[in-house]
């Protein structure tokens, strides 16, 4: 009998086309750039949490960045698996941004749902624009929302995976 885990039995997957490449890329970047937009119109548009369209300029910013870089050849690992000095800083520089977009994104989770539900009249003294705090809201909720989603559909995954996995190894003990 074959020793076999479940490691060994996930083929390496192939590479998208270029196409699909960036078709993925101009999605993935579609919401940063409305987070600048957004954030750059209602700047001094928030007075009870003034960090909020701060937070959207940020965090769209950085994430632009981060899309570009990803572009680049410098991040590209070659065929042969060899990582060269310009490689490890790409991937640094990568790795160092998206921390610090996960600590703005908690700050900003802060800053959104600690004024929940602001007053949305611009006559008040403490308001926020109705467009950049419920934009803010659920582009934050729905990061929620997605974690939720891919940690359903991993665990199925797993769980499928599991089961083929003990009847492959099942179908050839009885083999033997």
């Amino acid at each position: 009998m074959e020793d076999r885990t479940l490691l060994q039995n996930i083929r390496r997957t192939t590479k998208p086309s270029s196409p699909v490449l960036i078709i993925s890329k101009l999605i993935a970047i579609a919401l940063p750039i409305a987070q600048l937009v957004i954030g750059g119109l209602y700047l001094h548009e928030c007075p009870v949490q003034p960090y909020i369209p701060i937070y959207l300029l940020v965090s769209g910013a950085f994430s632009v960045v981060l899309a570009v870089l990803s572009c680049l050849p410098c991040t590209q690992e070659p065929e042969d698996g060899s990582q060269s000095a310009l490689s490890s800083l790409c991937t640094a520089w990568n790795s160092l941004v998206t921390l610090f977009l996960f600590c703005w994104f908690i700050a900003g989770n802060v800053w959104i749902y600690s004024v929940y539900q602001p007053s949305y009249d611009p006559t008040a003294s403490v308001y926020c624009a109705k467009v950049l705090y419920l934009f803010s809201f659920w582009t934050t909720t729905l990061v929620y929302i997605l974690l939720g989603v891919a940690l359903v559909m991993g665990c199925c995954g797993l769980l499928c995976m599991c089961v083929c996995g003990r009847s492959d190894l099942s179908s050839d003990s009885d083999g033997v």
